[in-house]
Protein backbone atom coordinates (compact mmCIF):
# COMPACT_ATOMS: atom_id res chain seq x y z
CA UNK A 1 0.00 0.00 0.00
CA UNK A 2 1.39 3.47 -0.91
CA UNK A 3 1.23 6.60 1.17
CA UNK A 4 -1.98 7.73 -0.49
CA UNK A 5 -3.73 4.63 0.86
CA UNK A 6 -2.74 5.35 4.47
CA UNK A 7 -4.36 7.66 6.96
CA UNK A 8 -2.20 10.42 8.39
CA UNK A 9 -2.14 8.61 11.76
CA UNK A 10 -1.10 5.29 10.19
CA UNK A 11 1.63 7.00 8.20
CA UNK A 12 2.95 8.87 11.24
CA UNK A 13 2.83 5.72 13.36
CA UNK A 14 4.76 3.74 10.77
CA UNK A 15 7.41 6.40 10.41
CA UNK A 16 7.74 6.71 14.19
CA UNK A 17 8.18 2.96 14.55
CA UNK A 18 10.82 2.86 11.81
CA UNK A 19 12.71 5.76 13.35
CA UNK A 20 12.60 4.13 16.78
CA UNK A 21 14.28 1.04 15.37
CA UNK A 22 16.67 2.88 13.09
CA UNK A 23 17.95 5.15 15.86
CA UNK A 24 17.48 2.82 18.82
CA UNK A 25 20.15 3.42 21.48
CA UNK A 26 22.82 0.74 21.61
CA UNK A 27 22.77 -1.09 24.93
CA UNK A 28 25.98 -1.48 26.87
CA UNK A 29 25.22 -4.91 28.28
CA UNK A 30 26.49 -8.23 27.00
CA UNK A 31 24.42 -11.08 25.64
CA UNK A 32 23.37 -14.64 26.33
CA UNK A 33 25.47 -17.30 24.61
CA UNK A 34 23.66 -19.91 22.54
CA UNK A 35 23.98 -23.34 24.09
CA UNK A 36 22.45 -26.66 23.02
CA UNK A 37 19.19 -27.45 24.79
CA UNK A 38 17.89 -30.92 25.51
CA UNK A 39 14.61 -31.62 23.72
CA UNK A 40 12.75 -31.81 27.02
CA UNK A 41 14.14 -28.44 28.12
CA UNK A 42 13.33 -26.82 24.78
CA UNK A 43 9.79 -28.17 24.92
CA UNK A 44 9.29 -26.99 28.49
CA UNK A 45 10.63 -23.50 27.78
CA UNK A 46 8.55 -23.22 24.61
CA UNK A 47 5.41 -24.11 26.56
CA UNK A 48 6.15 -21.47 29.19
CA UNK A 49 6.75 -18.82 26.53
CA UNK A 50 3.61 -19.71 24.60
CA UNK A 51 1.28 -19.63 27.61
CA UNK A 52 0.30 -15.99 27.29
CA UNK A 53 -2.04 -15.21 30.15
CA UNK A 54 -2.73 -11.47 30.48
CA UNK A 55 -0.78 -9.59 33.18
CA UNK A 56 -3.77 -8.87 35.40
CA UNK A 57 -3.06 -9.35 39.12
CA UNK A 58 -5.56 -11.13 41.30
CA UNK A 59 -5.56 -11.08 45.08
CA UNK A 60 -7.35 -13.22 47.65
CA UNK A 61 -7.41 -10.42 50.22
CA UNK A 62 -7.97 -6.67 49.98
CA UNK A 63 -4.84 -6.08 52.07
CA UNK A 64 -2.69 -7.67 49.38
CA UNK A 65 -4.30 -5.57 46.68
CA UNK A 66 -3.61 -2.42 48.71
CA UNK A 67 0.02 -3.47 49.15
CA UNK A 68 0.27 -3.98 45.41
CA UNK A 69 -1.20 -0.54 44.69
CA UNK A 70 1.20 1.09 47.17
CA UNK A 71 4.12 -0.70 45.51
CA UNK A 72 2.90 0.35 42.05
CA UNK A 73 2.67 3.98 43.15
CA UNK A 74 6.14 3.96 44.72
CA UNK A 75 7.76 2.29 41.70
CA UNK A 76 5.95 4.65 39.33
CA UNK A 77 7.45 7.64 41.14
CA UNK A 78 10.94 6.12 40.92
CA UNK A 79 10.56 5.38 37.22
CA UNK A 80 9.03 8.72 36.22
CA UNK A 81 12.30 10.26 35.02
CA UNK A 82 12.97 7.34 32.68
CA UNK A 83 9.37 6.87 31.50
CA UNK A 84 7.51 10.21 31.68
CA UNK A 85 4.20 8.93 30.26
CA UNK A 86 2.15 7.60 33.17
CA UNK A 87 0.12 5.02 31.26
CA UNK A 88 3.23 3.56 29.63
CA UNK A 89 4.96 3.49 33.01
CA UNK A 90 2.11 1.72 34.79
CA UNK A 91 1.65 -0.87 32.03
CA UNK A 92 5.37 -1.58 32.10
CA UNK A 93 5.46 -2.02 35.88
CA UNK A 94 2.34 -4.18 35.91
CA UNK A 95 3.90 -6.46 33.30
CA UNK A 96 7.28 -6.66 35.04
CA UNK A 97 5.53 -7.58 38.28
CA UNK A 98 3.43 -10.23 36.56
CA UNK A 99 6.23 -11.81 34.50
CA UNK A 100 8.80 -11.78 37.30
CA UNK A 101 6.42 -13.49 39.71
CA UNK A 102 5.30 -15.92 37.01
CA UNK A 103 8.93 -16.99 36.63
CA UNK A 104 9.54 -17.13 40.39
CA UNK A 105 11.90 -14.14 40.37
CA UNK A 106 12.15 -11.14 42.66
CA UNK A 107 10.62 -8.12 40.92
CA UNK A 108 13.28 -5.75 42.26
CA UNK A 109 15.96 -8.00 40.76
CA UNK A 110 14.29 -7.96 37.34
CA UNK A 111 13.96 -4.18 37.45
CA UNK A 112 17.63 -3.91 38.39
CA UNK A 113 18.58 -6.19 35.50
CA UNK A 114 16.53 -4.12 33.05
CA UNK A 115 18.21 -0.95 34.32
CA UNK A 116 21.66 -2.43 33.69
CA UNK A 117 20.76 -4.15 30.42
CA UNK A 118 18.84 -1.45 28.58
CA UNK A 119 18.32 1.56 30.84
CA UNK A 120 14.57 0.89 30.46
CA UNK A 121 14.74 1.52 26.70
CA UNK A 122 12.21 -0.56 24.79
CA UNK A 123 14.12 -0.51 21.51
CA UNK A 124 17.65 -0.88 22.88
CA UNK A 125 19.97 -3.04 20.77
CA UNK A 126 23.37 -4.30 21.94
CA UNK A 127 26.43 -4.65 19.74
CA UNK A 128 25.79 -8.40 19.80
CA UNK A 129 22.22 -7.88 18.57
CA UNK A 130 20.36 -8.44 21.86
CA UNK A 131 17.03 -6.67 21.87
CA UNK A 132 14.64 -4.77 24.06
CA UNK A 133 14.23 -4.16 27.75
CA UNK A 134 15.87 -7.39 28.88
CA UNK A 135 18.29 -7.63 25.95
CA UNK A 136 17.17 -11.01 24.66
CA UNK A 137 19.29 -12.53 21.91
CA UNK A 138 17.37 -13.32 18.68
CA UNK A 139 18.45 -16.99 18.71
CA UNK A 140 15.98 -17.56 21.58
CA UNK A 141 13.12 -16.85 19.19
CA UNK A 142 14.34 -19.73 17.05
CA UNK A 143 15.01 -22.09 19.95
CA UNK A 144 11.85 -21.64 22.01
CA UNK A 145 9.64 -19.18 20.12
CA UNK A 146 8.06 -18.95 16.69
CA UNK A 147 11.24 -17.70 15.03
CA UNK A 148 10.08 -14.09 14.70
CA UNK A 149 12.81 -12.08 16.43
CA UNK A 150 11.02 -8.79 15.71
CA UNK A 151 8.54 -9.69 18.47
CA UNK A 152 11.33 -9.21 21.01
CA UNK A 153 10.59 -5.48 20.84
CA UNK A 154 7.05 -6.15 22.11
CA UNK A 155 6.98 -5.32 25.81
CA UNK A 156 5.34 -8.40 27.30
CA UNK A 157 7.08 -10.77 24.87
CA UNK A 158 10.49 -9.35 25.76
CA UNK A 159 9.83 -9.42 29.49
CA UNK A 160 8.49 -12.96 29.32
CA UNK A 161 11.48 -14.24 27.36
CA UNK A 162 13.91 -12.44 29.66
CA UNK A 163 12.34 -13.72 32.87
CA UNK A 164 12.02 -17.29 31.57
CA UNK A 165 15.64 -17.29 30.36
CA UNK A 166 16.93 -15.97 33.70
CA UNK A 167 14.85 -18.60 35.53
CA UNK A 168 16.35 -21.26 33.23
CA UNK A 169 19.89 -20.09 34.03
CA UNK A 170 19.09 -19.95 37.73
CA UNK A 171 17.93 -23.56 37.60
CA UNK A 172 21.05 -24.55 35.66
CA UNK A 173 23.20 -22.91 38.32
CA UNK A 174 21.24 -24.62 41.13
CA UNK A 175 20.01 -21.35 42.58
CA UNK A 176 23.32 -19.48 42.41
CA UNK A 177 22.15 -16.03 41.37
CA UNK A 178 25.67 -14.67 40.87
CA UNK A 179 26.47 -17.37 38.30
CA UNK A 180 23.02 -17.21 36.70
CA UNK A 181 23.39 -13.48 36.10
CA UNK A 182 26.79 -14.10 34.58
CA UNK A 183 25.24 -16.59 32.17
CA UNK A 184 22.53 -14.11 31.28
CA UNK A 185 25.13 -11.52 30.37
CA UNK A 186 27.53 -13.93 28.64
CA UNK A 187 30.19 -13.25 31.28
CA UNK A 188 29.78 -16.25 33.58
CA UNK A 189 32.17 -16.20 36.53
CA UNK A 190 33.08 -12.52 36.25
CA UNK A 191 31.86 -10.16 38.97
CA UNK A 192 31.24 -6.90 37.07
CA UNK A 193 27.79 -7.67 35.69
CA UNK A 194 26.24 -9.45 38.70
CA UNK A 195 27.54 -6.72 41.00
CA UNK A 196 26.03 -4.03 38.75
CA UNK A 197 22.64 -5.80 38.82
CA UNK A 198 22.78 -6.26 42.60
CA UNK A 199 23.55 -2.56 43.01
CA UNK A 200 20.69 -1.56 40.69
CA UNK A 201 18.31 -3.93 42.48
CA UNK A 202 18.69 -1.89 45.67
CA UNK A 203 17.08 1.09 43.91
CA UNK A 204 13.92 -0.97 43.30
CA UNK A 205 13.56 -2.71 46.64
CA UNK A 206 10.41 -1.98 48.61
CA UNK A 207 9.89 -2.45 52.33
CA UNK A 208 6.41 -3.92 51.93
CA UNK A 209 6.37 -5.82 48.60
CA UNK A 210 3.05 -7.24 47.35
CA UNK A 211 2.79 -11.03 47.41
CA UNK A 212 -0.17 -11.74 45.13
Amino acid sequence: MNRAGLTRRQWAGGVAGWLALAFAPVARAGAQIEEPLADSVRTALSAVIANSAPPKPTFAHIEERLRYLRWLGAMSDRLKRRKPDMQTRIEFLETVWYESRRAGLETALVLGLIQVESGFRKYAISKAGARGYMQVMPFWSRLIGDGDASKLFHMQTNLRFGCVILRHYLDLEKGDLFMALGRYNGSRGRPEYPNAVFAARRQWEYADPPQG
